[in-house]
């Protein structure tokens, strides 16, 4: 990947450089003149602000979580309660293989909504994104499966 073509696939509250790591197979007394070497070039840290999520863009995230993920927990919390009552009070007897499944499918995708729910979110703070964010998903996604493989290429 290019250096332009990673200047434009980066998110858009990253900072524009990124820190460098040291070696990993560097002997301790490498080690300590590279920190030496490092500390004259005073590379510039980065604050907390600089590599938060920006409050709006995490705020987007929580409430597509809260809806991804709430609901279908929600409603499996309600089909345990439903079950129950139909059990108690009325003739209807339930197999318990069928709550099983169907509370484990919603609670399943309640948690794969955490996961739809932070990738559907716009990440850019000017952008307010679609409501579903189909198309939001996408474009984070292939940011975080570009970021998996320039990681797996640098440590390989």
């Amino acid at each position: 990947m290019s250096a332009e073509e990673s200047e434009r696939n980066s998110l858009p509250f990253e900072p524009n450089k990124k820190r460098q790591k040291p070696p990993k197979n560097q002997t301790k007394s490498v080690a300590k003149a590279q920190k030496s070497v490092n500390q004259s070039d005073k590379q510039r840290s980065y604050t907390k602000e600089e590599m938060a999520i920006p409050k709006v863009v995490s705020q987007r995230m929580v409430r597509r979580v809260a809806g991804f993920c709430g609901i279908p927990t929600a409603l499996g919390i309600l089909t345990l309660i439903v079950s129950y009552l139909l059990a108690i009070y009325s003739d209807i007897k339930l197999p318990p293989i069928a709550v099983l499944l169907v509370n484990m499918g919603l609670f399943g995708l309640g948690v794969l909504g955490i996961t739809y729910g932070v990738l559907s979110a716009s990440w850019d703070e000017e952008k307010g994104g679609s409501l579903l964010g189909v198309g939001e998903f996408s474009t984070n996604w292939g940011r975080m499966v570009g970021a998996w493989r320039e990681t797996r290429q640098k440590n390989s």
